[in-house]
């Protein structure tokens, strides 16, 4: 059934991404998830079909395509893996985006061509361990002294930051404090710079494919040029960023659910119980077709998100609620699924 928000050159991307996903990360995303591991293969193989500058202009090295095109990519390398699908989507929403938005044309030309091709990733840090949903109880501090920024903090839950590909993250910091009230602004810290180091987080529960790091800052100091956007115009840059990530969230849920309704559905096809496949029973088919409801309900309002921020209105709302909607979903179905697989579901 055609989406009313898609063209033939957006269900082209999908197929295309569908079968890279299929033959390129299939394979190796069972051992990638054991192993925490990292894949700098994959992410240059995702470079090389033109996912991490799918919405950069051609000038700098992207593709120029729609906002839509990448959260269809995203959905579709989820229905595999969602940890390659959280490296594609903070990348691209988080790490390049703000560049290619706040950037001077110099940060531009320095950085996007090489984040366009996967041989370089770039990260956004933003929590701290004790500031996440609330942004603007940030606590790290920059001082602008004799021409330069000198960072004292830490970040913490940052994705893409400490890779062999990593060419660096954009932090937010605070900049000075009148009154009381705390002016904030966005950094471009370069890896390797002195004063900067990074910790692997390990055991998480998800992502497991992806890198997850804390970020220590002790007197990290980097040119007064590398502030990006305004200053004081931190927190907005940082929050506008949010937005287009929040999205590409959803994507990932949306994805997840796909890939587990898919399961669901062909092991009930092929598994027979008296006589028959299993999902020919009243209780199964009901559901698969509460599974199906679900997603599709959820594509597209993800797509409606988009196209909103495609045509320049405001989308902040709609991105809010179907993060929201879409991680739920993601649950629902995975649960689904397993009940359907039966004894099956509990195995890893």
């Amino acid at each position: 059934m055609k989406n009313p928000f898609t063209t033939e050159e957006h269900e082209l991307i999908r197929q295309t991404v569908r079968e890279f996903a299929e033959k390129e990360i299939r394979p190796l995303a069972h051992e990638l998830d054991r192993d925490e591991k990292f894949s700098v293969d994959l992410a240059k193989s995702m470079g090389d079909l033109g996912l991490f500058g799918m919405c950069i202009p051609k000038e700098y090295g992207g593709q120029g395509l729609d906002y839509l095109s990448l959260i269809i990519a995203i959905e579709e390398i989820a229905r595999v893996d969602s940890s390659q699908a959280g490296t594609l989507s903070v990348h691209n929403s988080l790490g390049a985006g703000p560049i290619y938005y706040h950037g001077t044309e110099a940060q531009k030309e320095r950085y996007l061509p090489g984040l366009c091709t996967g041989e370089k990733i770039w990260a956004f840090a933003l929590t701290e361990p004790n500031s996440g949903s609330d942004s603007r109880s940030s606590s790290t501090r920059a001082k602008l002294k004799k021409g330069k920024w000198e960072i004292n903090g830490t970040k913490t839950f940052i994705t893409n930051v400490n890779t062999p590909i990593t060419r660096g993250v954009t932090v937010q910091v605070v900049t000075d404090v009148k009154n009381g009230k705390k002016e904030f602004s966005t950094i471009l810290v370069e890896s390797g710079t002195k004063g900067m180091t990074a910790e692997d987080i390990h055991d998480k529960m998800m992502w497991r494919g992806t890198n997850t790091a804390q970020l220590f800052f002790d007197n990290c100091s980097v040119p007064e040029e590398n502030i990006l956007g305004l200053r004081g115009e931190g927190s907005r840059t940082m929050l506008r960023s949010l937005d287009s990530g929040k999205l590409g969230i959803a994507a990932i849920g949306v994805g997840l659910a796909q890939g587990a309704y898919e399961m669901a559905l062909n092991y009930a096809k092929n598994r027979k119980q008296f006589g028959k496949s299993i999902s020919n029973f009243q209780a199964i088919s009901f559901k698969l077709a509460d599974m199906h409801m679900k997603i599709e309900l959820a594509r597209n309002m993800l797509y409606k998100a988009c196209w909103l921020r495609d045509n320049n209105q405001h989308f902040s709302i709609e991105a809010a609620m179907i993060k929201l909607y879409s991680s739920e979903i993601a649950k629902e179905v995975a649960d689904e699924a397993l009940q359907i697989h039966g004894g099956y579901g509990l195995i890893k």
